[in-house]
């Protein structure tokens, strides 16, 4: 085909259905796609060692922070993850490097006639192309998070050395299931029999789908919460320091360079996981855990946790999008001090707005604005849905002159927050 990488991407784009592109018509409730992927490229996942990560909210975090670990310990490891805010490469990464270009051009071009025969998704063709690369670049262990759900998503043919699910709330409730007890069951499908699985958060509805899974195939469950408790000793703007304590009540300091209160939940999740997984890799040990963790970001390239774009005025973004994920983020903006906030928000036509705009703060100045995807719900919708719970601003095209607006409207002691879709916030950054 002799296309370069951006034509190589837009191809991709343009030829495979992209769930985050259109949403549900580009999902498949099916793995058949995959497992013939599979066989054609010879069972990559086979040649690695998986960890396998699940949940509602977190796992990114959670992800980035397992991989970042493992490799100051010195092993070599991959992480795949999605979706991606600015590069398509950062969902592939060996050693937190991503994916070179090339490597994305030569897959494609050299095995076009499989992609026309199965035609997979944009993420199906994904996995199988970092399934691919990782058993190529000789990983010793590869960091996958689930794309979405876990019993049908394209990453669940693996079987991991641990399981992790972070937590359980309402999100993609026309794939997964209109409860917390059916998504929950859509996610436990990642619990694999005889392997070890940790649970970020004990939830009343979600507990008891997580212990009958785990013990129809006698896999080992730890809830991490019940294990550890955490507390936020100190916060700058380039980390924070986390007490733990466990149940004797001896206490431990680690530090995080992933800003955001509720990290302190994943944390927890993470020092549980990582206690399972000293088992396998006799290298992990305080020194190379507290290094990892210290370093996560750097490590491995994680972005838009609630990262610091700007200062005079403090802008901050964060890739939450659900309603779990924003009360976390509304719930800290109200611990912050501020002369006014301004709240750059857009949001997807698929996911009902009105249970967000029901829980963000009412003494903000909007500015709601659309990414530019098709999935994208226009801002106009928006800004009258948002009226109906008070919350008053302005319409914006673009994230651009959202941004640039809120901007021009804030002091230098004001508070800019950009969020509600991981897409308005590749866009900002």
């Amino acid at each position: 085909m002799n296309l370069n990488y951006s034509e190589t991407i837009e191809f991709l784009y343009n030829s495979l259905p992209v769930f985050h592109r259109i949403g549900g018509a580009a999902y498949k409730a099916s793995l058949n796609n995959t497992l013939r992927l599979d066989e054609y490229f010879d069972h990559p996942h086979k040649k690695f060692k998986t960890i396998h990560i699940a949940g509602t909210n977190g796992k990114g975090s959670v992800s980035h922070m397992l991989a970042s670990v493992l490799q100051a310990a010195g092993y070599r490891t991959g992480l795949y993850t999605s979706p991606h805010l600015k590069d398509y490469r950062e969902r592939i990464r060996v050693d937190g490097k991503e994916i070179a270009e090339d490597d994305v051009v030569n897959f494609i071009e050299q095995h076009m006639k499989i992609l026309d025969e199965v035609r997979p998704s944009f993420f199906e063709m994904s996995v199988a192309m970092a399934f691919d690369y990782f058993a190529r670049m000789e990983v010793d262990i590869a960091v996958i998070e689930v794309g979405m759900g876990g019993r049908l998503d394209s990453t669940n043919i693996i079987k991991p050395l641990l399981s992790v699910i972070t937590n359980i709330s309402l999100d993609h409730t026309q794939f997964l299931g209109k409860t917390i007890s059916e998504i929950a069951g859509e996610k436990a499908g990642i619990i694999k029999p005889g392997v070890p699985v940790v649970i970020g958060e004990t939830q009343l509805e979600s507990t008891n789908v997580f212990l009958e899974k785990a013990g129809e195939g006698a896999s080992q469950i730890y809830f991490a919460d019940q294990k550890y408790s955490a507390f936020i000793l100190e916060v700058n703007a380039h980390c924070q320091n986390f007490e733990l304590t466990d149940l004797k009540g001896n206490k431990f300091i680690l530090q995080a360079d992933l800003l955001g209160s509720y990290q302190k939940k994943n944390i927890v999740t993470v020092y549980t996981a990582l206690l399972e997984l000293m088992k396998h890799f006799p290298k992990l040990n305080a020194e190379t855990i507290h290094a990892g963790i210290r370093e996560a970001a750097l490590n491995t390239g994680l972005r838009g946790r609630w990262e610091i774009l700007h200062y005079n005025p403090l802008v901050i973004c964060d890739t939450a999008h659900n309603e779990a994920g924003l009360k976390i983020v509304t719930e800290q903006l109200e611990k912050m001090t501020f002369r006014e906030l301004h709240f750059v928000f857009g949001t997807v036509k698929d996911k009902d707005p009105e249970n967000v705009l029901s829980i963000l703060p009412k003494n903000a100045r909007y500015y709601f604005t659309r990414a530019e995807i098709p999935r994208a719900l226009d801002e106009q919708s928006l800004e009258k849905a948002a009226g109906r719970f008070g919350l008053k601003g302005k319409a914006y095209p673009t994230v651009k002159l959202a941004i640039e607006s809120a901007k021009k409207q804030a002091s230098g002691d004001d508070l800019i927050f950009i969020g509600g879709s991981n897409f308005v916030v590749a866009e900002a950054l």
